[in-house]
Order: C-alpha cells, then sequence, then structure tokens
C-alpha cells in the first residue's frame, strides 16, 4: 500500500535528473497545471497529482482505497483529459481524490491503480475542479520526456 502523497513542483520541464514533477500556474478564475515526466504515464501521473494538490493538502494523505482504471482515447491530449475526468468524477460521485498514482501504458491509453483518500477527511487549500477544459491542452513528448498542461474549471 501506497505511503504518503508527495509534492511534485520544483525543477524544470523534461530532464530534471529524470524526475517528474508539477506546478501550478495563474490562470484567471481556473485552475492550470503543467507536468512533467520520463515517460507519458508520469507525465500523466504528475498531472492528475498537481490537479489534486492544487485543492487538497496531500502531505500527510494516505491512499487506502485501491481503484483500478483504463482510460482509452484517440490521442495523448485526450488521454489526459479522460484520466482527469476520472478524478473530477469520483471527486463529485464519491468523494475521493487520488493521492497516489500508478500508470502504465495500453492499447489506446492508459491502465492503472488510483489510490484514493476521503476527500472530506483532507485540509482544503483550493476551489474543487469542477470540469477539464480543452483551452490551450498540451501534451507531448520529445528526447527530454513528456510535458503537459492543462485548465480546469474551479
Amino acid at each position: 500500500m501506497p505511503g504518503p502523497a508527495s509534492g511534485g513542483g520544483g525543477g524544470g520541464v523534461g530532464g530534471g535528473g529524470g524526475r517528474g514533477g508539477y506546478r501550478g500556474v495563474p490562470h484567471t478564475a481556473d485552475l492550470r497545471v503543467e507536468a512533467w515526466g520520463r515517460t507519458r504515464e508520469e507525465c500523466l501521473a504528475q498531472a492528475v497529482r498537481g490537479v489534486c494538490a492544487s485543492f487538497l493538502d496531500l502531505t500527510k494523505a494516505v491512499g487506502d482505497r485501491r481503484r483500478d482504471i483504463e482510460v482509452k482515447a484517440g490521442s495523448d491530449e485526450d488521454v489526459l483529459v479522460a484520466l482527469l475526468d476520472e478524478v473530477v468524477y469520483r471527486l463529485d460521485t464519491d468523494g475521493e481524490v487520488p493521492v497516489d498514482v500508478e500508470l502504465a501504458p495500453a492499447d489506446g491509453g492508459v491502465r492503472g491503480v488510483l489510490w484514493t483518500a476521503d476527500a472530506g477527511a483532507l485540509p482544503v487549500t483550493g476551489a474543487a475542479p469542477k470540469a477539464v477544459t480543452l483551452n490551450d491542452l498540451t501534451m507531448t513528448g520529445g528526447p527530454d520526456g513528456w510535458t503537459c498542461a492543462v485548465t480546469l474549471d474551479v
């Protein structure tokens, strides 16, 4: 079972000693998150962490529920949107938030595990996301790794 959720942030995009991360970017009335990783799956997992850490303090959170997921979509950007839609859905319907993410490539998308915790038991630090937008959505890979950027309505 996973331990405490780790923060991302810090470091530059790509490379950065081979570590992934995320950062919030100021955006008028919305939430904007940029993430990066060595692989597409690490970048996607960092995007999930960045979104969740934008509105809850995950420092001492422990994921005590395992949620197996499979996300399929036509493009890498669509996989990012579908994955974050899953996060928003679980928050809205079950009151759960992923505090750890394990992803692996799958035909046409990704599969993996979201380790979730009760969102109501965690300190609130911002507005919860309501929906993923397609505005300025990016997901690209290159020799230095993968980067993505996504905007969510809050």
